[in-house]
């Protein structure tokens, strides 16, 4: 069984016949990128619409009990709540819509929703690739959600075996050490105050998709990562330390971590295709 708010069992081996990249060009470019950010030694990963496609769940279960109500979920809502722990986005939603509803019940509207939705959530582009290439290169990882213990479980049922590839998780909605949801920092402090020996804040770098997520990584003093849904404005993106369009953007190397590895057969393709161009005859 999974143990949430705790340690977790690492089950991922490194595959063989790997090489890393041997070319240098766009090395020095590179360098002077990476200038830019600081060696980090941890990772942090928010998870709902980060690891896991579960904002459009949560949207859709948000516009069903709104429409009992003759009420719509929009997109500024959406805004104000993403990232905010699971009873602060109920309060936010009934005050904001008017709904004749106390929190528990707006909650309860959208567990029954849940219990059907969360399953199905599946893993973002990029996310399973990230994780255990971090896991492969003994990178400590953790999650922090402000998820409650049973939405968690049932987001990551059908992913168990990426889940035990992280050292642990921390749900806020469950956690009594997280006193304050984002855009406190005390996820993110709290999350890595677990690792087998706890990181100085500037050693830690987080992936996020929300403001409030983002807000919390920086007045933890750590770095973050944003991966932010395409309608957020270029002014919130750049609060980040470096905004992307997808984890399958992001470049390890960047902040000192293990750069990524491709199979033997493309280096040698890769190989094949600079002898080529280094002994074809110069046009005349």
């Amino acid at each position: 069984m999974t143990e949430v708010n705790g340690p977790l069992v690492n089950m991922f081996n490194a595959g063989t016949g790997l090489l890393r990249l041997g070319s240098t060009a766009g090395a020095k470019t590179r360098s002077t990128t990476a200038s830019r950010f600081k060696p980090v030694t941890h990772v942090i990963f928010d998870m709902d619409g980060l690891l896991l496609d579960t904002e459009n769940l949560y949207t859709r279960a948000a516009e069903t009990v709104a429409s009992r109500y003759g009420k719509m979920f929009t997109w500024e809502l959406k805004k104000r709540v993403m990232g905010t722990p699971e009873a602060d986005a109920a309060r936010t939603t009934i005050d904001f819509l008017g709904l004749p509803l106390t929190t528990h019940e707006y909650m309860a509207a959208l567990d029954h929703i849940f219990e059907e939705t969360f399953p199905e959530a599946q893993l973002m582009p990029g996310a399973d690739k990230l994780v255990r290439h971090l896991c492969a290169h003994d990178i400590p990882i953790a999650i922090a959600t402000s998820s409650k213990p049973a939405s968690f479980t049932l987001k990551m049922s059908r992913h168990r075996e990426f889940l035990a590839l992280f050292h642990h998780v921390v749900c806020s909605g469950g956690d009594p050490d997280v006193r304050r949801g984002k855009p406190h920092p005390d996820i993110f402090l709290v999350t890595a105050s677990r690792f087998d020996e706890m990181p100085p804040p500037q050693k830690v770098l987080v992936f996020e998709d929300s403001v409030m997520g983002v807000k919390a990584a920086i007045a933890a003093g750590m770095q973050v990562v944003m991966v932010p849904d395409p309608r957020i404005d270029e002014e919130k993106r750049r609060l980040a330390t470096t905004s992307l369009s997808s984890l399958l953007d992001f470049e390890p190397e960047l902040f000192d971590l293990p750069g990524f590895e491709i199979p033997a057969q493309d280096q040698k393709k890769r190989n094949h295709s600079y002898f080529l161009s280094a002994t074809r005859a110069p046009s005349q």
